[in-house]
């Protein structure tokens, strides 16, 4: 009990000195979250994609579109079991700050090859009936807030004109990794006004999405596929969902890297924070600690009041680093533009390897004090006057 008592006497010694160690720890610890955070949401989509899914898309690149012709000879491959398809529509909805993902897809057979996106079934079937209808995620309708019935105009881009929706179903995502701003609305709307005004591109999709029985099939489910259109005027290549979201990611891989090893490096710089503390405050204490050690306090027993010190300081300022995480992502994710994280949440085990990482440091923190404590001996300790 005395020894408990003494510990917390020397952590409160110096006020100002605890106070701006914690203060320091806690905003190296909400950096961590925060870049860590922002990483997640960068692989949200890889996150959440399905072993079961493959893409489908043109072998030269993402942007140039593959025949709807290919829909039923894919269908008839062995190990799939449903086939559907979309393309991206872009577009400007109020201006081209808001971003989100709009498109063209086969409205028969997308939601079941997607079960993560939930809608009511009277607000699906009604989208179904209605050609120009359009189904949006529960993000895009608390944002622009739209309810069923509204209009959502939008000027085309790579579908040039003026385009009209009609808000039919409002999906929720099912889980955390789930995209719950999308907007999705018949092809067969677009592709009937693109065969009246650009008809050379009629027929044309982005890519298809197949759902297949087994996932330890995927590799030879997908060479059996682009097999199927080889040598023809549009090859393909299909891949899992995974690493089709992967390739997305590969252009920003080196800025990904970078904030992985930041995150990282803010641990080594919440150490030195701490260890410079800890030598500090030892280092006034030799004479006290030499005093001890000659009343017969054992070197457990000093490396409890060292170790325990640091660990304080350590859990202390990881508590308010994560108390203040949570209101440092909602103002970052506040201050981008809308859209570029729809999947932008802090992960439990965020949360846990700060926690990990705020322990280890303050253990850590202790070592080399508490070896020149125990090294030092108790006649130069005593003359030490610091």
């Amino acid at each position: 009990m005395e020894l408990i008592r003494l510990l917390l006497r020397n952590t409160l010694r110096h006020k100002l000195r605890s106070l701006l160690t914690v203060f320091g720890i806690g905003v190296a610890v909400m950096a961590f979250a925060l870049l860590r955070t922002v990483v997640t949401a960068w692989y949200a989509g890889v996150e959440a994609s399905a072993a079961n899914r493959l893409i489908t898309r043109h072998a030269v690149s993402f942007v140039f579109p593959l025949p709807l012709s290919y829909r039923d000879r894919i269908a008839q491959v062995p190990g799939v079991e449903k086939v559907t398809y979309a393309t991206w529509f872009s577009g400007v909805y109020i201006d081209k700050s808001q971003f989100f993902a709009r498109l063209a897809v086969d409205s028969e057979t997308f939601f079941d090859v997607y079960p993560e996106f939930l809608i009511e079934k009277d607000q699906f079937e009604v989208f179904k009936r209605e050609h120009n209808a359009a189904i949006i995620g529960i993000d895009i309708a608390e944002r622009y807030n739209l309810k069923l019935g509204d209009i959502m105009p939008i000027d085309g881009d790579v579908y040039p004109g003026r385009w009209e929706f009609l808000v039919r179903g409002i999906y929720q995502p099912r889980d955390q990794s789930t995209d719950p701003a999308s907007m999705m609305f018949h092809y067969k709307y677009v592709d009937e006004r693109v065969r009246q005004e650009a008809p050379h591109r009629a027929g044309d999709i982005g890519w298809y999405i197949v759902r297949i029985t087994n996932p330890d099939d995927s590799a030879s489910v997908s060479e059996a596929i682009d097999h199927l259109f080889a040598n023809s005027r549009a090859e393909t290549k299909t891949e899992t969902e995974r690493a089709f979201q992967q390739s997305f990611l590969s252009a920003a891989s080196a800025i990904i890297t970078a904030m992985n090893i930041m995150s990282f490096v803010i641990i080594g710089i919440i150490l030195l924070v701490l260890g410079n503390t800890m030598i500090m405050s030892v280092r006034e204490r030799t004479h006290e600690y030499a005093v001890l050690k000659a009343l017969g306090f054992s070197g457990p027993s000093l490396f409890f009041l060292i170790a325990g010190e640091s660990m304080i300081l350590a859990v202390l300022g990881s508590a308010f680093g994560l108390l203040v995480t949570l209101p440092a992502v909602e103002g970052f994710q506040k201050s981008l533009p809308k859209g570029w994280f729809p999947v932008f949440y802090i992960k439990p085990e965020t949360i846990l390897f700060a926690c990990i990482a705020g322990f280890l440091v303050g253990f850590i923190a202790s070592i080399i004090p508490t070896r020149r404590i125990l090294t030092t001996r108790i006649v130069e300790g005593l003359r030490h006057v610091g």
